[in-house]
């Protein structure tokens, strides 16, 4: 297997090793912002006006204005009451699993991401639907009253939608918190939104809390906290947020000033997902208006490679399992790329 653990260019539309040139269908720049010209050329203007970084804290008495304008847009941009900055996802997501869990007994769903858990790997195993199922019952027969419920929004690896309805069955006598993280979804699968539909979340006992990094879809290197406005205040208080130093104002600049470029991206994404999937049919897993496919098909990555095409390829879910092949369409692959990868998986 070739090694392109060592590039020297950006993980665009192809990559260009010594002897070849490959059609690359890997990745999280979902919407090929990282690779867009004109949204370099806001994040360019962004250094230019506020510099290259701002290492300084939040509380701090002279600020940036781009942070505190930036979490205003990013919670009406996704239909949140507030909305807080920090410079990583992780952190992001660290902060609040370590937060919450001083309020309420923790149960993490299946595959949680490692930035969800607390010390070691949950125990969790086996499906999404039985997992959840399961968890209701528990928190309904338990003498405890407050719960943190942590999950991924969706699985983005083989991949999976997530039914989060199953929650309205709870004790409503029970408080519950739902953290989940739309990394992979946000502004991804809708257009300025989240992942999921949040309807199902207006019960008076389940508050839901939503953390991503904005480093996949976005092309922005923060981590973004969703909520509703007493939380948000909170959190803000907490050395977490006033001890660490913002994300780049450069980054965060094109985040909020990018938009126009960004629903351009969307839409030729989606286009993309259609086009693909109407000529897949059932050979790869997927879900809808998410542009990850799968693959269990051994052989895949090695005649994939052979047609010049470059894709994700890894045991999975553990080291001694099959190889399972991710292909991932974004924004900048056009139709004719899409009718090569088809052709040389075999179903087109």
């Amino acid at each position: 297997m070739n090694n392109f653990t060592r590039l020297e260019q950006p993980t665009g539309r192809f990559i260009t090793t010594a002897d070849r040139e490959y059609l690359f269908f890997g990745g999280t720049s979902y919407l090929g912002l990282a690779t867009n010209q004109a949204y370099t050329s806001i994040f360019i203007a962004g250094i230019q006006r506020y510099g290259i970084n701002n290492g300084t804290s939040r509380n701090n008495n002279v600020q940036q204005g781009i942070f505190d304008q930036a979490e205003d847009y990013a919670a009406k941009r996704f239909g949140f009451e507030a909305s807080l900055l920090l410079s990583s996802g992780y952190l992001a997501a660290q902060f609040l699993v370590r937060t919450l869990a001083t309020e309420g007994e923790v149960l993490h769903a299946p595959s949680c991401h490692p930035s969800l858990w607390l010390d070691e790997k949950p125990a969790a195993t086996g499906s999404f639907v039985d997992w959840a199922t399961a968890t209701v019952a528990y928190i309904n027969q338990s003498p405890q009253t407050s719960f943190i419920i942590v999950s991924n929004s969706l699985d983005n690896m083989k991949p999976e939608a997530y039914d989060f309805t199953v929650f309205s069955h709870i004790d409503p006598n029970k408080k519950i918190v739902l953290l989940l993280d739309d990394s992979h979804g946000i502004g991804v699968t809708r257009k300025n939104g989240i992942s999921f539909d949040r309807s199902n979340f207006h019960l008076s006992n389940i508050e839901l809390i939503v953390v991503a990094s904005l480093a996949k879809g976005l092309a922005t290197d923060a981590g973004l906290i969703l909520a509703d406005e007493p939380r948000i205040k909170s959190l803000k208080r907490s050395n977490f947020y006033i001890g660490a130093s913002p994300s780049s104002p450069a980054s965060v600049y094109a985040f909020v000033y990018g938009e126009q470029i960004y629903l351009e991206q969307f839409q030729k994404l989606q286009h993309n997902i259609s086009y693909f999937r109407e000529r897949i049919a059932s050979q790869l897993n997927t879900v809808s208006n998410f542009p990850v496919f799968s693959s269990t098909d051994p052989n895949l990555y090695a005649r994939l490679m052979d047609a010049g095409i470059l894709v994700s390829s890894f045991p999975y879910p553990l080291a001694t399992d099959p190889l399972l092949n991710r292909v991932v369409v974004n924004a900048h692959h056009t139709e004719a790329d899409l009718d090569r990868l088809s052709h040389a998986i075999g179903i087109y």
